[in-house]
């Protein structure tokens, strides 16, 4: 009996591992065709022989940095049709080359077209939809990815506010932009091969 409890243990324990990594880093974990599960950077690919084409590779958004996430944050603003100087800045200039954002006081009846215009700005600046079913809400956030930065947009009303002195009426919320440089791939996962069954 002990064995056998043992056994589900691990087996538990391995499922979790697995659903960890494919949560983080879904390209570091592989399915083999006899059950194995191997987590940690994917096989290197064979370099084809001289004589094939190689294929051409897929296109990546070149890395960005703060200044032009900062600026992606402006002309995303302007586009929904708000001044950037009626909001203010969440992250002083030159404190954090990784964290920026945005965020201003609007009336609730605007805040959702508002938001509706940012993130369809940053689409047509090239920024892709990062859905996440538990943490996104359409009306009232949404993330987007680029250039290894992470961007959330959202609404929030006065039980969220950044400070008490910035007070909301219960005719305001906040409209907030998030911006987060984040890596994945530079995060190290153990090399760890498990067979379940």
């Amino acid at each position: 009996m002990n064995a056998l409890l043992k056994r589900v243990w691990i087996g538990l324990a391995a499922t979790l591992i697995v659903s960890l990594a494919a949560v983080v880093a879904p390209d570091h974990v592989q399915i083999n065709d006899d059950g194995r599960i191997h987590l940690g950077a994917p096989a290197p690919t064979p370099t084809p022989p001289p004589s094939t084409a190689a294929p051409a590779p897929e296109s990546t958004s070149p890395p960005l940095t703060r200044d032009a996430v900062d600026e992606v944050i402006r002309t995303a603003v302007a586009a929904a049709g708000i001044d950037p100087a009626q909001g203010r800045p969440t992250v002083a200039a030159g404190a954090d080359s990784k964290r920026t954002g945005w965020t201003a006081v609007r009336d609730k009846s605007a805040a959702q077209s508002e938001m509706n215009a940012l993130c369809a700005d940053l689409e047509r600046q090239g920024w892709t939809l990062n859905p996440n079913p538990k943490g996104d809400r359409p009306d009232a956030s949404r993330s987007y990815k680029r250039g290894g930065w992470y961007l959330l947009v959202s609404t929030r009303g006065n039980s969220q506010a950044p400070s008490a002195a910035s007070a909301l009426t219960d005719a305001q919320t906040y409209l907030t932009l998030t911006g987060l440089q984040l890596n994945l791939s530079d995060i190290p996962l153990p090399e760890i091969t498990v067979r379940i069954g």
